[in-house]
């Protein structure tokens, strides 16, 4: 039987390519047709008692076309791939989010990655992204992250 925990361990990217961690609390997704993917997750939600919430595609706000996809797992009927290391690093450090495992990603993302500065971070994130679309929550996360965990 499927459970909210198992969905999620299945989707996540930190879990599933990168094995950072154990599971997640949603599964961040970019699905076409939207609508019907939509509508088949409520139904799943329903059906095996998973939060509404499971399955949600917020990531796409953050998405540039300028990554490389990494194929996880391909079926006739369902591709799962990842952005590529880098990436995700300069995904996760412009979204900042507080409350959620963003901050353990970037931490392992520095670590997986070998970076040993902030400049080394930002040299990736305006690979991807223009700086004037870099927030200034990214300059305090990352430096907060460094002063408090990467630091010696």
């Amino acid at each position: 039987m499927f459970t909210d925990q198992k969905i999620k361990e299945l989707f996540d990217v930190m879990c599933l390519v990168y094995q950072s961690r154990k599971s997640t609390r949603d599964v961040d997704a970019i699905f076409k047709p939207a609508a019907l993917l939509r509508k088949l997750a409520v139904e799943l939600a329903e059906t095996y008692h998973l939060s509404p919430q499971w399955l949600n595609d917020a990531a796409k706000g953050y998405l540039q076309n300028t990554f490389k996809k990494e194929a996880v797992l391909n079926f006739s009927h369902l591709r799962i791939w990842a952005p590529e290391a880098p990436y995700m690093l300069a995904m996760k450090c412009i979204s900042a989010r507080w409350d959620t495992y963003d901050r353990e990603d970037v931490i392992f993302l520095l670590r997986f990655l070998k970076l040993k500065s902030t400049k080394e971070v930002f040299k990736i994130i305006e690979s991807y992204y223009p700086k004037k679309l870099i927030p200034p929550k990214t300059q305090f996360f990352i430096e907060e992250i460094f002063d408090k965990n990467l630091r010696k």
